[in-house]
């Protein structure tokens, strides 16, 4: 038992440096004297961190959502379009390539060197 508890403790203090290392407790640190020093608290500590911390607001994240919902929407449009597109040319191509094509445009030749 007494392993488990210190393999615990050294998680901890592992997990405590990487954290340090890495700048996250000096960032939590600045945003939440940045907190504790506002003269009017603001109605929600969370959204105060959030925004400190350079995240969007719950409003700007509602508006981004939208307008990645309005942008998948367009893309799926425009990806229908670009299939039906290519099934056009693909269409094209095949009537410009098959043989009773071919034979027209000689016929019309012929007939165009005989006058």
């Amino acid at each position: 038992m007494m392993r488990n508890k210190e393999e615990k403790e050294a998680k901890k203090e592992a997990f405590r440096k990487y954290l340090e290392s890495s700048g996250v407790l000096d960032a939590l640190i600045k945003v939440l004297v940045a907190l504790y020093e506002q003269n009017e608290k603001p109605s929600s500590a969370l959204e105060f961190v959030q925004q400190k911390l350079g995240g969007p607001t719950v409003s700007e994240y509602e508006k981004l959502q939208s307008e990645i919902s309005d942008l998948q929407t367009k893309y799926n449009e425009l990806l229908i379009k670009h299939e039906e597109i290519c099934n056009e040319l693909e269409e094209l191509k095949n009537l410009n390539t098959s043989p009773s094509r071919k034979d027209a445009s000689t016929d019309g030749e012929v007939l165009k060197d005989e006058v």
